[in-house]
């Protein structure tokens, strides 16, 4: 898996994410991509090579095996780092789609932009963003409970007991480095505890940031009705004080007021 070319085109996400996103971000690629490819997967190159049990019995090794590491720890946090950071192509996605929408409106109208800032998160972008956090949480937490779930917790011993068919009796088998695998096991769990934590932040710390907008944008439509309603020419101040698109340029924003300019008598 080539984890370069996935760290170079999320990095592009860097500028349309928050402070926490940048932070999150780091801490995969550091603490979860960084370790998975130095260390985790020297850790457990032998898992199956080095699982031994003390009986000669054909096949009885490998049915223990298969009963006690269904699925490879290394294999099931490759798919985790995958399913995890794809939501953030979903921003990009959507921010270069964006900005083909508004080159496409620039070259049939003469130069003028649709948008003043593609990657501002505001509009369909907000929910994008917002929708992408919460994508990143759940499969970081649905992938720590299905490893808690095949694994029966995140304890790895060093002495499993097995009476599967064909073992002719219940035989004794024992996996290569039980330590060191059990806490890059931990380590795992905790990085990905860590980095649910950080989307939970950023969600509270994007609602309400908006919900604080709201309320000064309502306050602001509130002053000024009160305003426009003790002064002479109310009408053309309230027809003034109508809310524009966010995202829309300024460009646009100039046309808009001058067709919204009494004629001149």
């Amino acid at each position: 898996m080539n984890w370069g070319a996935l760290e170079a085109l999320l990095s592009g996400v860097n500028k349309y994410s928050t402070v926490f996103g940048r932070v999150w971000l780091s801490m995969v690629f550091v603490f979860r991509v960084l370790v998975f490819v130095v260390a985790a997967q020297r850790v457990w190159g032998d898992e199956s090579k080095d699982f031994v049990c003390n009986t000669a019995q054909p096949g009885c090794t490998n049915v223990c095996y298969d009963y006690f590491f269904p699925i490879s720890h290394i294999r099931l946090w490759a798919l985790q780092l995958i399913f995890v950071t794809c939501p953030s192509l979903i921003i990009v996605g959507h921010v270069k789609y964006r900005e083909m929408k508004d080159l496409k409106y620039t070259t049939t109208h003469e130069g003028k932009h649709l948008y003043a800032n593609p990657g501002k998160k505001r509009g369909g972008l907000w929910w994008t963003y917002l929708v992408s956090l919460i994508l990143k949480a759940s499969f970081d937490a649905a992938f720590l409970c299905i490893l808690y779930y095949v694994y029966d917790g995140f304890y790895l011993p060093g002495l499993l007991k097995c009476s599967m068919d064909p073992c002719p009796n219940t035989v004794d088998c024992s996996i290569s480095r039980p330590t060191e695998k059990k806490i890059f096991t931990l380590f795992m769990v905790v990085s990905s505890a860590v980095c649910i934590l950080m989307c939970i932040c950023e969600m509270v710390y994007f609602i309400c940031k908006k919900v604080k907008k709201r309320v000064i944008e309502k306050i602001d439509d509130e002053s000024r009705e009160l305003k426009s309603s003790s002064t002479p020419h109310s009408r053309h101040k309230s027809r003034s004080s109508l809310r524009v698109d966010p995202t829309i340029s300024n460009q646009n924003l100039n046309n808009i007021k001058t067709e919204e300019a009494p004629p001149m008598k």
